[in-house]
Order: structure tokens, then C-alpha cells, then sequence
């Protein structure tokens, strides 16, 4: 795992991820001791030459004491006014433990729909560019005031990965309260910490169904998803206990390792693959399956069944087998009214019937990301 250690030592940009459980106490206040010590952590890569992006829980549980609140809220409109008294006493916190190494920090809230919409995803990567360039830390936290399904479902790990893809990081670094994942749950005799993890087939049949703290949202499994994520774009992965922050940056034996697994792809076809919403359905044959699983052919209608759903040209669409299982997403090339009278004829046949602009790909390869197995 030489290649993942010196991805988190070396001069390059490094996102990291706290979770809540890492950052408050017992008695539900901001722990600042623990959140001075992560920033003493990240100012130290800094000086190191690194861009350190910093993707932040916690605003809903820093937001409890002050509104005299025991437990997280269960409905939506208390944690959303809870999360936006909490925001506020986070950014401070930071601002003042970053101050002290005479660096600036940068707030940028995001929700999910910010990385699903194509346009909103280049915004938040010009906004990141800029602030890495100007020297400022920014420090990304979901935007839980004015989040619906994402406050009660979601949690930062899934957004970590994503502003991994969006800035093109090196690594990723997710701090929880666990030291790592192991073959079975902490705690069970004979479980050992596994200590890397080269492809994701190596750890099928790991339980990972224990959660964290109960002020957290995510456990092992988004832990893992954001793993897959990341590491399907390139970025090297570590996953350890926020006590151990500065052994895992430098790249140390703690935690779990994960290598990358893909290859970094444009922007593009980074949101494509991770963050986009699909606006319809290519059901493809099983020919088709296995010729776009290679990952070098173009999709043609002579190997689509079915379409679903409503898109024009340009759209993202989700190309899925005969039983259902996503394979692909891809750019369509054709609005879904054009593409019924062209599924199952070769392009010769489309050539003759409908005209020489039907006789091309409804998803040209360069436009198309393969959907990993299992994913």
C-alpha cells in the first residue's frame, strides 16, 4: 500500500472527513479540545505543502445544548433550526483553532442536490479551486437548514467522496470513531483490524452492520460506500479513528487502506458516474451487457430492448440489464420519443428506414461510465 501512503504524505490536496461522534462529548456540547486537536492535525499538512479540504459533521449535534435539546431532533424542522443555530458555533470553533496557525477558513454548504445537478457540480468545484488557490481552508459541511430527506437519511461520508472526485484529491481521509474495520464487529473475540484492502471482493462477508456513536447518521456501511466512491475516481482511502488523525495522515500503520481502484476521468464523467441523476431507463440485451462491460464499446440501438422514462439528448441515463441491474450511465443522443422506432435494428437497418443522423451510437463510449459489480 505504498502507493496509498504516499498519496496521504505528499505534497498534493488530501480531503478529510470528521464525523459528529468525533467532535462532541458525552453531554452533547462541541468538544473543542477534540476539534482544536483535529485542526492542529490539518494545519500541520498544510505546512507540509498540502490543500487540505475539510468536510465537517456536527452542526446538529453542537446545536443541542444551546436549544436545550436532549436527544437529536426526530422531526424535520427541528433539526433543520437546530442545525442552523449549530452551524454557526462550528464555523466559529473553527475559525478561531485555524486562526491560531494564521490560516483563514472558508464555509461552503452544500446538499446533495448541489453534486446531482451538472451545473451546480462545476459551481462547487470552481468555488473549492479558488479557495485551495487563495491559500484558505474550506470547510464543507451538508447544508442541514435547508435539507429534507438528506437531514434524517444522510450523512458527510457520501459527500466527502464526492468533493474527493469534485477537487481531484490525492486521498481521502474519513476520521470516525472506530479505529478501523475489522473481519467482524468490534468487540467480537478473534476480530482483528484489516489493515488494507486492495479491491472490495477482498472483504465480502465482513459484518459491517454495527453503527457508531448516536449522535452520527452513518456507520461502516456509507463508510465503505464512500470508500467504493472515492477509490473508484483514483483517490487513495484511509479510514481510522479521529484519535489517531495525525498517524493517518502520515501514513502510518492505523486504520484500514484502500487503493484506488479506477482510473481519474474528467469532470464530466466524474459526476456521471457518482453524483448525477439519472432522467431515464436503456434496458440492453445481454450482448449488449457484456460489450459495455468492457468498457470499449458504444452503445447501439440494435442491442436495447426497452426505454424508460422521459429525456432529451444530452440527458444522463442509466443503462441496466434484462433483469433490472444497472450497468452503466451514460449521455443519451437521442431524445427517449426518438429512440422506440430504432431499438433492436443495426445501424445499416436505421441507415435505410430512418435517415443517415439516426445511424450513430445512443451512447457514444467516450460518454459512458461502467457501474462497478455489487455497487
Amino acid at each position: 500500500m505504498e502507493d496509498v501512503g504516499a498519496a496521504l504524505t505528499a505534497p498534493g490536496r488530501v480531503v478529510v472527513k470528521v464525523g459528529s461522534s468525533s467532535l462532541t462529548g458525552a453531554d452533547g456540547y462541541l468538544d473543542e479540545v477534540a476539534l482544536v486537536a483535529l485542526v492542529d492535525v490539518l494545519a500541520g499538512m498544510h505546512s507540509r505543502g498540502q490543500q487540505v479540504v475539510l468536510v465537517t459533521s456536527g452542526s446538529i449535534a453542537a446545536g443541542l445544548v444551546p436549544l436545550g435539546l436532549s436527544a437529536r431532533p426526530t422531526d424535520l424542522a427541528t433539526a433543520q433550526a437546530t442545525a442552523s443555530v449549530g452551524q454557526g458555533l462550528l464555523i466559529g470553533a473553527y475559525a478561531r483553532a485555524f486562526a491560531r496557525h494564521d490560516l483563514n477558513v472558508g464555509q461552503v454548504l452544500l446538499t446533495a442536490d448541489d453534486l446531482t445537478r451538472r451545473a451546480h457540480y462545476g459551481n462547487a468545484q470552481r468555488a473549492l479551486d479558488r479557495l485551495l488557490e487563495l491559500g484558505v481552508v474550506p470547510i464543507v459541511n451538508e447544508n442541514d437548514t435547508v435539507a429534507t430527506d438528506e437531514i434524517r437519511f444522510g450523512d458527510n461520508d457520501r459527500l466527502a467522496a464526492l468533493v474527493a472526485t469534485v477537487v481531484h484529491a490525492d486521498a481521502l481521509v474519513l476520521l470516525t470513531d472506530v479505529d478501523g474495520l475489522y473481519t467482524a464487529a468490534p468487540g467480537t473475540p478473534g476480530a482483528r483490524r484489516i489493515a488494507s484492502v486492495g479491491a472490495f471482493e477482498e472483504i465480502d462477508g465482513v459484518d459491517i452492520s454495527q453503527r457508531g456513536h448516536s449522535l452520527g447518521t452513518g456507520g461502516m456501511v456509507t463508510k465503505l460506500e464512500a470508500a467504493r466512491i472515492a477509490t473508484g475516481s483514483g483517490v487513495a482511502v484511509v479510514l481510522a479513528a479521529a484519535r489517531d488523525a495525525a498517524a493517518a495522515v502520515a501514513g502510518e500503520d492505523v486504520g484500514t487502506l484502500f487503493a484506488p481502484t479506477g482510473k481519474r476521468s474528467t469532470n464530466r464523467l466524474q459526476w456521471l458516474a457518482h453524483a448525477a441523476k439519472t432522467r431515464g431507463q436503456l434496458v440492453l440485451d445481454e450482448g449488449a451487457v457484456r460489450a459495455v462491460r468492457g468498457g470499449k464499446a458504444s452503445l447501439l440501438a440494435a442491442g436495447v430492448s426497452a426505454v424508460r422514462g422521459e429525456f432529451e439528448a444530452g440527458d444522463p441515463v442509466e443503462l441496466v440489464g434484462p433483469d433490472g441491474t444497472a450497468v452503466a450511465r451514460g449521455f443519451a443522443r437521442f431524445a427517449a420519443h426518438q429512440i422506440p422506432s430504432m431499438l433492436g435494428l443495426s445501424t445499416a437497418a436505421i441507415r435505410s428506414t430512418l435517415g443517415e443522423e439516426y445511424a450513430r451510437e445512443l451512447v457514444h463510449v467516450d460518454d459512458l461510465v461502467v457501474v462497478a459489480r455489487g455497487k
